[in-house]
């Protein structure tokens, strides 16, 4: 069954363009290399940043999160943030058509 996350981000105004570039390399090398990736889509408004993922399972989310790529992340966007990341893992509740219901 598919993993949806939504990983909120709120980068200190004079490092945003730190953190986003951080985030924009890391989303390369997880598109190239981390199997099991659906969707992995950066989006902002103007204090935040929201990372929206979907992984085919809970075993290749796990392969993620210990992995390199998330770690050099977290390394680069260290001081850069205000707080913590906000990180939500989620189960799919389809409602609707099967095309809009779910991501």
């Amino acid at each position: 069954m598919s993993v949806v996350v939504v990983a909120t981000i709120y980068p200190v105004p004079e490092h945003r363009s730190d953190v986003i570039t951080a985030f924009v390399d890391a989303i390369n090398q997880v598109h190239t290399h981390d199997h099991g990736c659906e969707v992995y889509a950066l989006h902002e408004s103007d204090d935040r940043l929201v990372m929206i993922e979907k992984w085919a399972s809970a075993e290749v989310l796990e392969v993620h999160s210990t992995g390199d790529v998330l770690k050099e992340l977290t390394q680069r966007i260290n001081g850069k943030i205000i707080g913590r990341l906000d990180v939500q893992v989620l189960q799919p509740h389809p409602a609707g058509t099967p095309r809009q219901g779910s991501l």
